[in-house]
């Protein structure tokens, strides 16, 4: 299984009153990497486009993470998934402490239509790269 790794910076407007970064600045860093992720391959193929939508989020406050100039990993990798469906895991961390662990879950989404859709095979192929999954 491969890791996505994308490094995010941590910003100043990213800390709150307390001097730790705000917990919903965190679902900015997994967005980031999702989006870094899954929208570096083609989006329309065929003249269709390959929406996807989030389903779920959960997300486990590990350590506080405070203004710093060295950026953090969002790591992130695929642990399941189905025609329709998948799941991703993150933890943002460094090379020392685990800050937060993640989990969201995708549904490929038909945006004309307004329903989910299968997933087709490029994306299941692109998916598998980051996946311990069958």
């Amino acid at each position: 299984m491969t890791r996505y790794v994308f490094e995010r910076k941590v910003r100043f407007a990213d800390v709150d009153s307390l001097g730790h970064v705000n917990n919903v600045r965190f679902f900015d860093y997994l967005e980031d990497a999702r989006v870094s992720m899954l929208w570096d391959r083609p989006r329309e193929v065929a003249g269709r486009r390959q929406d996807l939508v989030v389903a779920r989020h959960e997300i486990d406050y590990r350590r506080p993470l405070t203004f710093r100039t060295d950026p953090v990993r969002v790591e992130v990798w695929v642990p399941e998934i189905s025609r329709v469906r998948f799941t991703l895991a993150y933890e943002i961390r460094d090379d020392e402490t685990l800050y937060v662990e993640a989990r969201t879950i995708m549904v490929a989404y038909d945006a004309a239509a307004a329903r989910p859709r299968r997933l087709d095979e490029d994306e299941l192929t692109y998916l598998r790269r980051f996946s311990a999954a069958p």
